[in-house]
C-alpha cells in the first residue's frame, strides 16, 4: 500500500477545533479519522494542511501517495473503491473529493484538477462542521467498537457493578470499574487501558472512554458520548465528545458539545443545548464569517484547545469558543468567544500571549509533557491571525 496522506479540505469550517491540529486528528467515535483509516489500510500516513501546523504535522514522502480528504470517515464500500484506484485517478461524489492515487511529486489542492474522475455513487460521510461531531457519535462509536474488539476478548467487569447488555461492553487491561451502573442494551461500551469509572455513576451506551480518562463519583452520562484520553468528567453529560486531556470534574449539565484538548471546566459549568423558543440554532463559522445554519435544534458549546472557564459559567445555545479563552464570572457571555479572551459576561479583555503561554506550560508540566518552539509557533500563529476577533470596545 502507498503511502497515506490527509488533505485538509474544510480547516476554516472546522475552526476553532482545527486551529491547532489537521482535520484528521479529530476524535469522532472512539478512534480519531486518522487511526479509522489507519486500523483498515495498516500503512503510515502524514498530512497536508495549513502551513504552520506543517512542521509539526509533517507530510509523509514516498514514491507513490494514496491521498485522501481528511473530513472524511472511511465504510468498507469506500475503502474497496479507494484500494481499486490506478495512479492519475481521483474518487469523487457530485465534484466532492474523496480520494486520489498519485506519483512521487509533492500534492496539493491545485492537482486535484488535472487527475482523472471516478464516480463514487455510495453514500458516505465527511466532516465539515462541528456540530458534525456529536451528530454522527453515537454511529461512529458502533463502527469503531465492532473494528477494534473483533476477535479480542474482554478483562471482565467486577461482580459489585450492575450491568445490562454486558456482551456489548468492552474493557481494556488496567481499567478500574467498581459500584457502576452500566448499560450497554441501546448501544456499545468501550472502557479503555487504565481507564477508571468510580462509585455510583451511571452509563448509557453508545459510550466510550479513552485510556487512562476518569469518571468522578456520581456521574450521569448519556450515550452518545465520548471522553478522549486522560479527560476527567463528572455532573451530567449528554451526546458530547471530549478530544482528550480535558476536564469537567465536577457537577453541571454538557449536551449536544465538542471540547478540544487542554480544556478545564469549572464546578457548575452549565450549557444550553435547546433555545427556549424550540427553534434552529445557528453558530459562527469562521469561512463565512457570520453565524450559520446548523439544521439542529439541539446544539450546545463548542470549545477550541486550551480555553477554560470559571466555577459556575454559563454558555448559552450554540456557543464557539476559540482557543486559550479564560471565562469567568456570572451571566451568559457572548456566544462567540474570541480565542485569547479574558473576561465574561461583563465584558471582555485580551489574553495577552505570554500569559496564556505560562499557563499552557503549567498544564502541560503536570502531564509531564514541554511545550516546546513548535507548540509555541503555533499559538503565536493562532494569536495574531485572530486578533482582528479581538475588538473589545
Amino acid at each position: 500500500m502507498d503511502k497515506l496522506n490527509f488533505l485538509d479540505f474544510n480547516h476554516k469550517n472546522l475552526l476553532p477545533l482545527t486551529y491547532t491540529k489537521p482535520i484528521a486528528k479529530l476524535r469522532v467515535g472512539i478512534l480519531t479519522i486518522e487511526e479509522k483509516w489507519q486500523q483498515r489500510l495498516k500503512t503510515d500516513y502524514g498530512y497536508i494542511t495549513e502551513a504552520y501546523l506543517q512542521k509539526k504535522y509533517p507530510f509523509a514522502s514516498a514514491s507513490d501517495y494514496l491521498v485522501i480528504n481528511s473530513g472524511v470517515l472511511p465504510n468498507e464500500q469506500l475503502i474497496q473503491a479507494i484500494q481499486q484506484l490506478k495512479k492519475g485517478e481521483k474518487l469523487i461524489q457530485e465534484q466532492n473529493f474523496i480520494a486520489a492515487r498519485i506519483d512521487n511529486q509533492q500534492f496539493n489542492k491545485n492537482d486535484i484538477e488535472t487527475l482523472n474522475p471516478i464516480e463514487y455513487t455510495h453514500p458516505y460521510r465527511e466532516v465539515q462542521f462541528p456540530w458534525h461531531i456529536f451528530s454522527w457519535n453515537g454511529e461512529e462509536i458502533i463502527r469503531d467498537f465492532e473494528l477494534i474488539t473483533q476477535d479480542r476478548k474482554s478483562a471482565p467487569l467486577n461482580k459489585n457493578n450492575q450491568a445490562t447488555g454486558q456482551e456489548n461492553i468492552f474493557i481494556e487491561p488496567g481499567a478500574k470499574i467498581n459500584f457502576a451502573t452500566i448499560n450497554a442494551d441501546r448501544g456499545p461500551v468501550y472502557i479503555g487501558k487504565d481507564a477508571e469509572i468510580m462509585e455510583n455513576s451511571v452509563i448509557r451506551g453508545p459510550f466510550a472512554m479513552l485510556g487512562g480518562a476518569v469518571v468522578k463519583m456520581g456521574a450521569k452520562i448519556y450515550g452518545p458520548t465520548t471522553i478522549g484520553p486522560v479527560s476527567k468528567v463528572g455532573g451530567e453529560i449528554n451526546n458530547s465528545v471530549f478530544q482528550g486531556h480535558s476536564n469537567k470534574a465536577h457537577d453541571g449539565f454538557l449536551g449536544n458539545s465538542v471540547i478540544g484538548e487542554w480544556c478545564n471546566l469549572g464546578a457548575d459549568t452549565n450549557n444550553s443545548n435547546l433555545k427556549n423558543n424550540y427553534a434552529e440554532v445557528k453558530v459562527w463559522n469562521y469561512d463565512a464569517e457570520r453565524f450559520i445554519k446548523t439544521g439542529l435544534q439541539f446544539c450546545g458549546l463548542i470549545m477550541g484547545d486550551h480555553s477554560k472557564c470559571g466555577i459556575n459559567t454559563m454558555f448559552n445555545t450554540g456557543t464557539v469558543v476559540g482557543v486559550s479563552a479564560n471565562i469567568f464570572g456570572s451571566g451568559f457571555p457572548r456566544n462567540l468567544i474570541p480565542s485569547f479572551s479574558w473576561g465574561g459576561a461583563g465584558g471582555f479583555t485580551e489574553f495577552k500571549l505570554n500569559k496564556a503561554l505560562e499557563v499552557t506550560e503549567r498544564v502541560f508540566e503536570r502531564r509531564k509533557k514541554t511545550l516546546d518552539k513548535t507548540e509555541i509557533d503555533i499559538l503565536t500563529h493562532i494569536y495574531e491571525e485572530t486578533a482582528k476577533y479581538r475588538k473589545f470596545n
